[in-house]
């Protein structure tokens, strides 16, 4: 059965990115963050809900299994973009956001030639926390300049947890590709 809650919750992820877009690309000010904020939110503890559901309800499916790490790097790359985009990640920041897309371009590409080869790869606690950090830094940074009027450091703060999040993005996604060069090089040899 392709529609279960937990997919249609992965369903809603990928449908609530250009929405994202749209909140902070068209509503001005704090508006177009606090409006942004929410939806990277819901969308964020639907990323948790969909798996934890999945789990609990025994609705595991290959649909979801495909579809999930899509939807989560749809949010995450469309996130960073308009944050640097809007200047909110700026300078050497911005290398910091792109850590965290090249991980998941490669993670992609190393779990799909893994899965060609019938090895699967664990997510570790690591990548959980990896993960959490990741969307409380996102978080942060799209609430950013409204934020800063209620809590000022706000911004900053995300800048520190999303380079947090940049140096466990490179050590959770070495897991992949160590495990990639090992079954490669066994299969050469073949």
């Amino acid at each position: 059965m392709l529609i279960t809650l937990p997919n249609a919750l992965t369903i809603g992820r990928i449908v609530a990115v250009p929405v994202f877009v749209a909140a902070l690309y068209f509503l001005d000010g704090n508006l177009g963050r606090w409006t942004a904020l929410g939806i990277f939110t819901v969308a964020s503890i639907t990323d948790w809900l969909d798996g934890h559901l999945a789990r609990a309800w025994q609705q595991y499916s290959r649909f979801g299994a495909m579809l999930d790490p899509i939807a989560d790097k749809l949010l995450i790359a469309a996130a960073l973009m308009m944050l640097v985009a809007d200047d909110t990640i700026t300078g050497v920041h911005i290398f910091a956001a792109l850590i965290i897309l090249s991980r998941e371009v490669l993670v992609s590409g190393l779990r799909e030639f893994l899965a060609c080869l019938n090895v699967k790869i664990r997510v570790t606690q690591l990548a959980k926390w990896k993960t959490a950090i990741q969307m409380v830094a996102i978080g942060l940074l799209i609430a950013g300049p409204a934020a800063e009027q209620i809590a000022p450091g706000t911004t900053a703060i995300g800048l520190v947890l999303l380079w947090l999040a940049a140096l466990l993005t490179i050590w959770t996604g070495s897991d992949y590709f160590f495990a990639a060069v090992h079954h490669a090089s066994g299969h050469e040899g073949s």
